[in-house]
């Protein structure tokens, strides 16, 4: 940890930055010194995206200054602040789909005195970093064919290309699976040791015990604290970043499981998906879990009829469904909540209420025309109760935080009143203040005697909501878990490595 009394690599005073409508940062104060891993918590909408883009050089502050190795710079744009030594990671990708993945890495660094490009030293560098991870990615596949999980793998080989001395990590981990989660946090520690100053912003309170040496709490768009992390307990950083205490980070409840809702036999597509076979009660929820690439979100895939399967079945109460697009399981009673909400859960053009209201549309429509003003009354409801910070109906999606974006996705499926939801991932990126309302949420859903089925890779969240769980590997079930009080992470990861041969 870097000793206090040296000059700060980073100092931000009296930061202030407002949006209209919104005041995003008042007068907030960040200190960071070379070979220190200094946490940035709060909650979405706290204002920590707003402070990072302002020292990316991506938005510019209202008030206040920044300083580099005590001089005062001006970051006017994203190429200054990399010219000053300030990497970002940001939440949301920022790649190119249709450059390969040393493509992306290499943009904008590539040199200007030669008439070509060094193909083969970038990709040997490539190959390093990836190396350097933790993770084998071919340099030559073209960004859109990676997974989630990959294409966060080349964000954060493409900021340690550029040999900055200042890191900021926006959610890092936010798709990858455990083992990644340790080779990335081994990362750290070796650029800290090097004397760089790292920013990591992370929901997950784990890394933040395994990496943080300080933490600063944001709340509303102000600073709360800043303090030593062994001086926090998990529960004083939950307190500082929600504003009030919370009893455990997982609500209890009492599952009655009913009736089947949903039962899937010898679901298959290709080497994704093979004979994949569970059932769903009503009032439970299922946990389905497993490494990056074991075909849970490809399953969930095709019960929602995004993907055509090669065979197999999927019954809603005993009638078997022939759902061969999203419209069919719509209307069938069964909904899916995306893992990749920016593309594939939003419109993110549309305004926050419009995106709310397109699977309903038939609810808010008489004879041809949307009663905007019967959507926005259903929409308020779930503003207040889900409590997604906008400053008006009209908000465009894509101006909206990480948790912000996730939760209009969530109200829009809870509007449709489905019989069968699926959450791929549903509160990644999200606070520990708003999962706990999600989990709320999901439990109130099984009350009312629908069934889910969660995806999620953080193995204390699949443990703390789910009835049951049931582990992939390789597109194959390979085991079930029912006694979940009494399971453990361990017990989670050895099915979800269990080799092909001993799991059929």
């Amino acid at each position: 940890m870097a000793d206090a009394a040296q000059t700060p690599l980073l100092r931000m005073r009296g930061i202030s930055k407002a949006f209209p409508g919104v005041q995003a940062l008042s007068k907030v104060d960040l200190t960071l010194f070379a070979g220190e891993v200094l946490a940035l918590l709060g909650e979405n909408g706290a204002g920590k995206s707003t402070l990072i883009k302002i020292l990316g050089g991506a938005h510019q502050q209202d008030e206040g200054t920044i300083e580099i190795d005590g001089n005062s710079v001006r970051l006017n744009n994203p190429l200054k602040a990399q010219a000053a030594g300030i990497g970002i990671i940001y939440q949301e990708f920022n790649l190119v789909p249709g450059l390969t993945a040393r493509e992306n890495i290499f943009l904008g660094q590539e040199p200007s005195r030669v008439c070509f490009i060094p193909r083969a030293q970038e990709e040997e560098k490539s190959r390093e970093l990836f190396a350097r991870i933790g993770v084998e990615i071919n340099p030559s596949t073209l960004c859109r064919d990676l997974t989630v999980a990959q294409q966060q793998i080349v964000e954060i080989a493409k900021a340690l290309a550029q040999d900055a001395r200042i890191i900021v990590m926006d959610e890092p981990t936010a798709a990858l699976t455990p083992r990644e989660v340790e080779c990335l946090l081994t990362v750290v520690r070796e650029l800290r040791s090097q004397g760089i100053g790292i920013i990591y912003i992370s929901h997950r309170l784990d890394e933040i015990d395994a990496i943080a040496d300080r933490v600063t709490v944001l709340r509303d768009g102000a600073h709360v604290t800043t303090r030593a992390k062994e001086d926090l307990e998990r529960h004083e950083m939950i307190e500082l970043m929600v504003g009030r205490s919370l009893d455990k980070e997982f609500p209890s409840h009492e599952c009655q499981p009913g009736d089947v809702r949903l039962a899937v036999k010898n679901l298959s597509r290709g080497t994704k998906v093979r004979n994949v076979s569970f059932e769903l009660r009503a009032g439970e929820i299922v946990g389905l879990t497993g490494l990056v690439g074991a075909g849970r979100t490809e399953t969930a895939r095709l019960i929602f009829g995004a993907d055509k399967k090669d065979s197999g079945t999927v019954e809603l109460d005993g009638k078997p469904i022939g759902a061969t697009s999203p419209r069919d399981a719509i209307r069938c009673g069964i909904c899916l909540l995306t893992e990749d909400r920016k593309s594939e859960g939003l419109v993110l053009g549309l305004a926050v209420q419009e995106n709310f209201g397109l699977p309903s549309l038939h609810q808010f429509t008489h004879k041809g025309l949307i009663n905007r003003e019967q959507e926005s009354d259903a929409f308020a409801k779930y503003v207040k109760q889900i409590k997604i910070k906008i400053s008006n109906h009209e908000q465009s999606a894509a101006t909206l935080s990480g948790g912000n974006q996730q939760k209009v996705v969530l109200a829009k499926w809870l509007q449709r009143n489905a019989e069968v939801i699926i959450f791929d991932e549903p509160t990644r990126g999200i606070d520990v203040g708003a999962k706990y309302e999600i989990y709320q949420l999901i439990h109130q859903l099984t009350d009312e005697g629908k069934a889910v089925l969660m995806i999620s890779s953080e193995l204390p969240e699949i443990l703390g909501m789910s009835n049951r769980i049931i582990v992939m590997n390789e597109g194959r079930v390979t085991g079930e878990i029912s006694d979940v009080t009494n399971a453990t992470q361990e017990d989670i990861m050895k099915l979800a490595t269990l080799r092909e041969e001993m799991a059929a």
